[in-house]
């Protein structure tokens, strides 16, 4: 990379972070999603078009969740003379506060996974005197 190209890259992961550059080389997509909070619960919907079931993985960690999916094909974005390629979808979400963490569940179907977080039902009930 030229001494142009390295201050350019220097500069820009200064102001976004290494995530940026991180899915061109990692090869990872970041795929569509919305989090939806319900009475009872949670409900985060990502789109993984391109997607087999058993290729994907949702992982817990301290306060993350993060889902992980291998593409069942390479896709390919072209910008002039460069072709980028992509294999896997990646989405890391930080956890509402208050999800019973025992309890998630997902489900996936015709290329969208719902992964459930219920709140806490357990608490404390106060007398009315």
């Amino acid at each position: 990379m030229s001494d142009f190209g390295s201050i350019i890259e220097k500069q820009m992961n200064a102001f976004f972070g290494n995530t940026l550059f991180d899915d061109f080389i990692h090869k990872e997509l970041v795929p569509l999603s919305h989090l939806k909070e319900k009475h009872a619960s949670w409900t985060l919907e990502v789109d993984l078009p391109l997607v087999d079931k058993k290729n994907i993985e949702v992982i817990l960690s301290d306060d993350h969740l993060t889902v992980k999916a291998k593409l069942t094909k390479t896709y390919c974005i072209s910008r002039g003379s460069t072709v980028t390629e992509f294999d896997y979808f990646k989405k890391t979400i930080k956890l509402p506060s208050g999800i019973n963490t025992k309890q998630i569940s997902a489900i996936f179907k015709n290329g969208i996974l719902r992964i459930t977080m219920p709140k806490p039902t357990d608490g404390k009930k106060i007398s009315i005197e």
